[in-house]
């Protein structure tokens, strides 16, 4: 399975995550998020894990020259898209830069899953996410989670990584009912929005390991 430690901003969070199995780490570059970072710092993130994980870029309707700034100063390994990407933006910007494409969509109700059937085969990855409440600036790194039973009946095929609300006391609810491919986290690592905690980046793993060990069982 796996792990993506999401909105990381300082060599101590990065080499925390790395040190836990991070399959993924992820920068954020969202001026309106608390876990915004700039194109160079991320950088010199990406080298230090080089090797060691695969670099997501986090973009939410960015522009050409934006992700043409990102992806020649970052060179990550995939393109997060958190907005609202359509189908075509999605297929062009796999073209452009020739990197995969995970594709974010936010899910509170049965009805929001229509989605996933039109993304499939598109993107090369699916990440659910909860749905924001009306009026936040951010599309994801809230902290809410939503009802993961929704996803009992997605075709275990799909590859998609399960976000939104996760933490260490609720990650062994969460895939005995999902059943994800992979897990993305960011604001249940942080002591204070944008800051993370390398205590609770290790406890998240820890609770991780235990999860999959009595899954196992």
């Amino acid at each position: 399975m796996d792990i993506k430690i999401c909105g990381l901003g300082t060599e101590e969070a990065l080499a925390a995550a790395i040190a836990g199995g991070a399959s993924h780490v992820g920068f954020i570059f969202f001026p309106k998020s608390p876990r915004h970072i700039e194109p160079a710092e991320a950088g010199h993130l990406r080298k230090l894990a080089s090797g060691k994980a695969q670099a997501v870029a986090v973009t939410v309707d960015a522009d050409d020259a934006t992700l043409d700034a990102i992806v020649k100063a970052v060179a990550p390994d995939m393109l997060q898209l958190h907005g609202a990407e359509s189908l075509a933006r999605v297929t062009k910007l796999k073209a452009r830069y020739g990197l995969p494409v995970m594709k974010a969509l936010s899910i509170r109700e049965k009805s929001d899953l229509h989605r996933v059937a039109d993304y499939t085969g598109i993107a090369d990855r699916l990440l659910f996410d909860a749905k924001p409440p009306k009026g936040a600036e951010l599309p994801g790194g809230n902290g809410m989670a939503f009802d993961w039973r929704l996803l009992e009946g997605i075709d275990p095929a799909i590859p998609y990584m399960l976000s939104g609300g996760l933490n260490a006391a609720n990650i062994a609810e969460a895939l005995s009912t999902a059943r994800p491919s992979g897990i993305d986290i960011s604001s249940g690592v942080e002591s204070t929005p944008g800051v993370k905690d390398v205590r609770l980046i290790e406890a998240f793993f820890r609770a991780v390991a235990a999860a999959r060990e009595n899954r196992a069982a």
